[in-house]
């Protein structure tokens, strides 16, 4: 597909030109092009063993890892067995789901490992990890056959062929020759790997398969926008609900445009709405899960998590698809009202009831009547208000402050803290038996750190949200956002990400891309293994860190693995390579002397030459 031209040094992951390939390059021809197609590079795969020395067996203590992932070793034909009983007992298109969503939470954390191990190479070495990955863990054997990527501007094409895939021949050997393509983990794994690296959702599609009689299996990659009308099967496999748009930031309430798209103009009282559930993580689904089972009864329902976890959108979720979505839902935050309000606004007031009631009017539950109502941080309300609540749940009754009528309200409660509850009540500060009226069906909302997989997705719904809401052409998030976004631990959870993609949207340049600068400029802090700014908000060059990272995590384990090996104890945890040890007193050589080679290799009693050498050989940047 496209035409081969003459070649041009490869590009790094910003598009800039990097010059000559280094290293050995060993494996399948790899041929990146520009976004217009004006040159080809035809690329080899970059050597594995920097990708094979993060594989380790512990057979002692039955553990095999990859980096910090555990893995597992299966038999090809027992997962055939569960591919099996997942079709019959399920059916084929939730098995075809399931296992999609599996290779996509895979294929994500692989793609964890490109800033560890080949954060200094060029865009197609640092992408050729997930092919190799996908090779090392024994899917299949990856060809290459067309790349184009430029992250920047958040254009993607890749198509490559799968040879001798397991999947398809486990599928092939339980039905059969049939008339689907099959390799549903790996179409799963590619999209989520692919997502992760770009930073934005990307949708593989398998347009031949071996289970379809071909020699072979092809797969296609693109933007889910790209696709057009031609993906609208394929992403409802990325659902784990359909009340949920999977990776896809649109629905009936948004339009296409060109290049990104952009959401249409749609005011929500809520960050996000309803109609914007994206995510494809395991921990997202999980909780779709558990409002499916829950919405169509009259179950009171108490989310848990977080703060800025996204607990009001899940809520109002339940509400639009429940028996009562035709009712009101109405929503209030116990924590923004006064605590002499709080009576009046949830059960209404009477004329006179205290002395700026100058007339009657209803309160959150009479409004909510027939519908749902949302009680958001419920922790802090007085203990008089959570008496009155009580009834209000037991009895389906309420009486507005200063009158002496009860009132019979048909209210679906659902509550939302980001408190420990229990701790409350036996620190005296919540009602023991309104706690267990309310924790019914408690659902967990994960924070955002539990659910990096939906990072590249919040982010391209959060760039076309903004880019819209202000008139700004921004093109999307340069390659060292990126990582500082994997990295960053997000204690504001999706609220803070939503308000920081905002700032990048306003602070980068029209037909620029957003850089980390435009991002965090509040003193945030990041692993200095992948990014880092220190505690001044001053960004560290990535070359300097790609040669002096070396986090405190990685000393402590370096430091234990070698102290247990030298007093002959045990040590917990994934073991450590004795490259990794001597790849963590390089940098911590290097670190100590400031980036002064000559002095780091005195430090460690060898020449300046032998420490450039071995920093060159574990791709160290000098």
């Amino acid at each position: 597909m496209g035409t081969q031209h003459k070649a041009e040094p490869a590009r790094d992951r910003t598009g800039d030109q990097t010059g000559d390939q280094a290293g050995d390059h060993t494996g399948g021809q790899m041929k990146l092009v520009t976004p217009k197609g004006a040159r080809v590079d035809s690329l080899r795969y970059p050597d594995i063993a920097d990708l094979m020395s993060r594989l380790r067996f512990a057979p002692g203590n039955g553990r095999i890892w990859l980096d910090d992932q555990r893995m597992v070793l299966l038999h090809a034909q027992s997962l055939g067995t569960l591919r099996r009983e997942l079709i019959d007992s399920l059916g084929i298109d939730a098995a075809r789901g399931l296992l999609t969503r599996m290779g996509y939470n895979s294929g994500a954390r692989d793609a964890e490992l490109v800033g560890k191990v080949r954060a200094a190479n060029d865009v197609a070495e640092m992408f050729a990890v997930g092919p190799q990955l996908h090779m090392l863990e024994g899917l299949t054997e990856v060809e290459p056959v067309r790349l184009e990527i430029d992250v920047e501007k958040g254009h993607y094409y890749g198509e490559f062929l799968w040879k001798g895939c397991a999947e398809d021949e486990e599928h092939v050997r339980i039905y059969g020759i049939g008339a689907e393509p099959a390799c549903w983990t790996q179409i799963g794994y590619a999209s989520g790997y692919t997502s992760v690296f770009m930073g934005r959702p990307i949708l593989y599609r398998e347009v031949e398969c071996r289970a379809l009689g071909q020699s072979y299996c092809r797969i296609i990659g693109k933007p889910i926008e790209a696709w057009g009308d031609e993906a609208t099967n394929d992403l409802r496999f990325l659902k784990a609900q359909s009340f949920t748009q999977g990776l896809a930031a649109s629905d009936e309430h948004t339009h296409a445009l060109s290049g990104y798209g952009a959401l249409a103009p749609r005011e929500t009282p809520t960050a996000f709405g309803d109609g914007n559930m994206v995510g494809a993580s395991p921990g997202f689904n999980a909780v779709c899960h558990m409002i499916r089972r829950v919405a169509g009864t009259r179950a009171t329902v108490l989310f848990l998590g977080e703060s800025g976890v996204g607990k009001e959108v899940f809520a109002r979720t339940l509400h639009r698809i429940s028996k009562r979505s035709e009712g009101a839902f109405v929503a209030i935050n116990c924590a923004a009202i006064p605590e002499a309000l709080v009576e009046s606004e949830l059960f209404g007031v009477e004329k006179g009831g205290f002395t700026d009631a100058t007339q009657s009017r209803p309160g959150r539950f009479e409004r909510a009547n027939g519908g749902t109502l949302f009680l958001d941080e419920i922790g802090i309300l007085t203990m008089t208000a959570q008496g009155k609540l009580l009834r209000a749940l037991q009895e389906g009754e309420i009486e507005r402050v200063g009158d002496t009528q009860t009132r019979r309200v048909d209210v679906r409660v659902v509550a939302a803290t980001n408190l420990d509850l229990r701790d409350e009540v036996r620190a005296g500060r919540f009602r023991e038996d309104l706690f267990f009226r309310l924790n019914v069906f408690p659902v967990r909302v994960p924070s955002l750190r539990e659910r990096k997989e939906d990072l590249p997705v919040l982010l391209n719904h959060f760039l076309r949200k903004y880019r819209e809401r202000h008139g700004r052409n921004v093109t999307g998030f340069t390659s060292r956002a990126i990582d500082a976004i994997l990295s960053y631990n997000w204690p504001g959870n999706i609220r803070e990400l939503e308000n920081i993609v905002e700032r990048g949207v306003i602070l980068a340049a029209d037909d620029g891309a957003i850089d980390v600068g435009h991002l965090f400029i509040s003193g945030e802090t990041f692993d200095l293994s992948v990014f880092g700014v220190d505690e001044h908000g001053a960004l560290l060059p990535s070359d300097k860190l790609n040669l002096l990272a070396g986090s405190e995590d990685e000393a402590g384990r370096v430091t234990r693995q070698v102290t247990s090996l030298l007093m002959g104890t045990e040590n917990e945890g994934p073991p450590l390579s004795l490259d990794d040890i001597e790849s963590a007193l390089l940098k911590s050589a290097v670190r100590q002397a400031s980036g002064n080679l000559s002095a780091a290799a005195r430090n460690l009693g060898i020449t300046r030459a032998q420490l450039v050498y071995r920093l060159k050989s574990r791709g160290l940047r000098v």
